[in-house]
């Protein structure tokens, strides 16, 4: 006897429909599963044997073979291990379930061996594959239903154990909350999580710095600040959150959908940009990610904060190249080959020094030229010209710190960072985000600011990158003020973001 039931695959962070075919034919008894799985999806054998035999359900004397089709694609976790129960069952006709009865449905779910059901990983992403091929009926774990409600038109069928899944596809008697499917939730923002970054109110001084990070936000600019410890660097790094708007619903499917390939979902879309902090003794694939997103993906759509940014490794530094300049990653492996998304913003800091004191004003340096140099020379220029944003953060003056009063809050600095954006949505892209023919579109410059940029770019020998990124912070400098049109003012402070380049010229 054959039957066929739907599952689906994750690979990195992308589902793909897989049949889980089930073939019952004399033999002896035992069960084989083949279609490339891994270790866990083997495993999977002894809790499906156990949670049926516990369940009431008698299993067939025979040779069981299943296959997870198609065979080429690699599968991985337990996420298979409630669909080949069904399958098997359906093929031995136990408990009233016939093959046919499982056309067009596809079930996800890890088995314990008292025949429960625990929730699995990607359950966003899986429905979403589904959904594309036109299967609307899921078998799914209680616990994962909360997140599997955000995406509309699916019929739903939360279960606790495997019992409750042979009853309902068996027809049999079944409690009405299970057999209705349940009202999606659509794409409705949830309520906002409290946000919990640091308010710029509480900043004291650094104007530079403020101002950097209003067009960071507002444009999607990396950055990159420079200064002695105890300068602000990370307090402003926390600050960024705060004057960032929440995301549209669709971004927010699509960054809750990527977390949901690393770990269970909330439940709820995941409305505030993501904020990444990695270590620097982080590895490269937990960094750009193998066989799981790393951290430059968990980051899309929103901030990645690298702190103290020359102690990463080289090879870690270097593999930024790519996700800045395209805003993806892509995985080549023996039996992996993925692209990550990785639309993120940047936030580097760093110490002018190994000592961290050159050029402080309060405590002499105790570094000598060549070790500045050489502290310097771990970022390469390939991966500066890709930074928009380069403040030196000078630290305050104790005075200024005891003074009383606060500055302007995050709350003032969001609502011109929202309509800043609201621009850009209208133009249909985010200005760090604008290929070469769309700078030359949205970023056209008069004759007396091109002579200006034609002058300090030959004095200071910029690159054609360089060059298109500094229109596209003119641009959103532009956007802040609400003006259409690009002026030397806009251009003459996009350049006063460049203080590394001064800052090696003078080491």
């Amino acid at each position: 006897m054959f039957a066929r039931l739907y599952a689906a695959a994750l690979v990195g962070v992308q589902a793909h429909l897989v049949s889980c075919e089930v073939d019952i034919a004399p033999g002896l008894p035992r069960c084989v599963v083949v279609g490339l799985p891994d270790a866990a999806v083997h495993e999977a054998v002894e809790r499906v044997w156990a949670a049926c035999h516990n369940s009431g359900f008698q299993l067939p004397l025979a040779k069981v073979r299943v296959n997870l089709a198609p065979a080429d694609l690699r599968k991985t976790g337990p996420r298979f291990d409630l669909a080949m129960a069904l399958a098997i069952l359906a093929a031995h006709q136990q408990g009233q379930l016939q093959p046919s009865h499982l056309e067009g449905w596809l079930a996800l779910g890890e088995l314990a061996m008292d025949g429960g059901l625990r929730p699995v990983r990607g359950v966003i992403l899986s429905l979403l594959a589904a959904k594309g091929l036109g299967i609307t009926k899921i078998l799914l774990p209680r616990e994962n239903w909360a997140e599997a409600r955000l995406i509309e038109g699916l019929e739903l069928y939360p279960l606790d154990t495997l019992a409750q899944g042979i009853a309902l596809l068996g027809g049999s008697e079944f409690p009405p909350a299970l057999n209705l499917p349940p009202k999606p939730l659509g794409l409705e923002p949830a309520p906002a999580a409290p946000q919990l970054s640091e308010d710029l109110a509480w900043v004291k001084g650094q104007l530079a710095a403020r101002r950097g990070l209003e067009i960071c936000a507002a444009g999607g600019h990396h950055m990159l600040m420079l200064g002695s410890p105890g300068s602000g660097k990370t307090m402003l790094a926390k600050c960024l959150p705060g004057i960032m708007p929440p995301l549209p619903a669709a971004e927010a499917l699509e960054v809750t959908a990527i977390h949901t390939a690393k770990r269970r979902g909330p439940g709820e879309l995941l409305l505030q940009p993501p904020f990444r902090t990695p270590t620097s003794n982080i590895s490269l694939a937990g960094l750009v990610g193998s066989f799981e997103p790393g951290e430059v993906t968990l980051a899309h759509r929103g901030v990645l904060f690298m702190d103290e940014f020359p102690e990463f490794r080289r090879d870690c530094l270097e593999a930024l190249r790519a996700p800045l300049e395209r805003g993806e990653v892509e995985i080549a492996r023996a039996q992996l080959h993925v692209r990550y998304p990785c639309r993120f913003t940047l936030i580097a800091a760093m110490n002018p020094c190994p000592c961290g004191y050159w050029g402080d004003g309060q405590r002499e340096c105790q570094c000598r030229p060549s070790q500045r140099l050489r502290y310097f020379n771990r970022l390469s220029g390939p991966l500066l010209d890709r930074i928009d944003l380069q403040l030196h953060v000078a630290r305050p003056p104790l005075e200024e710190l005891l003074e009383e009063g606060r500055g302007e809050s995050s709350a003032a600095v969001a609502q011109r960072v929202a309509k800043a954006l609201a621009i850009q949505r209208e133009r249909g892209v985010r200005n760090a985000f604008m290929s070469p023919p769309q700078t030359r579109r949205y970023c056209p410059l008069d004759q007396e600011s091109r002579r200006y940029l034609s002058h300090f770019g030959q004095r200071q020998g910029l690159s054609g990158r360089v060059k298109d990124r500094l229109l596209r912070t003119a641009r959103t400098i532009a956007d802040l003020a609400q003006r259409s049109r690009i002026e030397l003012g806009d251009l003459a402070q996009a350049l006063e973001f460049r203080a590394l380049d001064r800052f090696i010229a003078l080491a």
